[in-house]
């Protein structure tokens, strides 16, 4: 059995199946474990999906919100045991794959169009 092929059946039991389509632009809850003291709790994490990197166990999300005038992102790994949730929102119709120009603006500028329909392109 050569290495590559251990490694494909060691990521293939670490991968997560229960993950909803994701795609640019959508609206997300992610809901993170948090450790304080010797207690967890899941805190939830909402905003709009600007980013992918697709690398199989180490595939990352990035999620940009805007909390009191101050624009947060946050880089989650999808496969991580420490995401117990993730909940599409709301879907989006935009035209690049990075939306990095969201950073740029403020207020209502930053608001996409809604998508409808099933269809996750």
């Amino acid at each position: 059995m050569n290495l590559s092929k251990l490694v494909q059946d060691l990521e293939a039991t670490q991968r997560r199946t229960d993950l909803p389509i994701l795609s640019i632009g959508d609206t997300v809850a992610v809901g993170v474990l948090i450790q304080e003291g010797n207690k967890q709790r899941v805190q939830t994490y909402q905003g709009t999906r600007i980013a992918q990197h697709r690398a199989g166990v180490n595939s990352t999300i990035t999620v940009r919100r805007v909390f009191q005038g101050v624009g947060r992102e946050r880089v989650f790994l999808l496969h991580s045991p420490a995401i117990q949730s993730v909940e599409v929102l709301r879907r989006a119709r935009v035209r690049r794959a990075k939306l990095y120009y969201l950073r740029d603006r403020v207020g209502k500028a930053t608001r996409l169009k809604e998508r409808f329909g099933n269809n996750p392109e």
